[in-house]
């Protein structure tokens, strides 16, 4: 009877915004250096589900939440999505999404670098 009733009285972890706030940010530094696979490793880190773990970077703002979405719809289309969800916002939701925005930049920057050398090397060789 312990056993049942212990099940019932278990209660879900309620998370600080600054829990969650941890969490995003390593999900976004650890796609930023890995490219993906942040909201795993931050699920297994945090002892926190993925499906959580999603919500909390949907719900942020992060970038890394549309992911998914955008790799079949194209870079341009993230873009816009990030830029419509903030029509009448308030002031937190515009500050997130440039945040967002800005990391996106700077990978994308990154990515650019990445390609240009790529472009050099090939180009050297013929």
């Amino acid at each position: 009877m312990s056993n049942a009733s212990a099940k019932t009285s278990q209660k879900g972890k309620r998370y600080t915004d600054a829990e969650k706030k941890e969490v995003v940010d390593f999900v976004e530094s650890y796609n930023a250096e890995n490219g993906r696979g942040g909201q795993s490793a931050a699920a297994a880190k945090f002892k926190v589900s993925q499906l959580t773990v999603a919500g909390w970077l949907k719900s942020s703002g992060s970038s890394a939440a549309s992911k998914k979405g955008s790799a079949k719809s194209g870079k341009g289309a993230k873009s816009s999505k990030v830029t419509t969800s903030t029509k009448g916002g308030g002031f937190n939701a515009k500050l997130s999404t440039l945040l967002a925005l800005s990391q996106e930049i700077e990978q994308t920057e990154k990515d650019l670098v990445k390609l240009k050398a790529k472009f050099k090397s090939l180009k050297a060789s013929l």
